[in-house]
């Protein structure tokens, strides 16, 4: 009766060994087709990350383009006003000049009251 009773041991022992089995082979499909899903993912989301890089670095190329043209514009009006300013400044240097020459026949009188 005991060896009837240790065969019925252990074939409930080999029965439930096989359960553990399968289920780890079920466990592992379901991982590597987890890590398979999340490596589409990761890739999905590279290329993208790849692609917005592409395009903030062709923005940043365009925005540097802008930059240096607009600071040669700024710099050719600066230079344009600088030279209309010394314009001014000889003009009214001249000015000066002549009206300190005829100073002596020409008074410039205030009104009191």
């Amino acid at each position: 009766m005991k060896k009837d009773h240790l065969e019925i041991l252990l074939e409930d022992i080999r029965g439930k060994f096989d359960l553990v089995l399968e289920g780890h082979d079920t466990l592992r499909k379901e991982i590597q087709d987890t890590r398979g899903e999340l490596c589409e993912k990761i890739n999905l989301v590279d290329f993208k990350v790849e692609t917005v890089n592409r395009k903030i670095d062709g923005v940043g190329s365009r925005l540097s383009n802008e930059i240096r043209a607009t600071t040669q514009k700024i710099d050719s009006v600066e230079v344009r006003l600088s030279e209309k300013i010394d314009a001014v400044a000889a003009d009214l240097a001249a000015h000066r000049a002549d009206t300190e020459i005829h100073q002596a026949h020409y008074g410039i009188s205030e009104n009191k009251d």
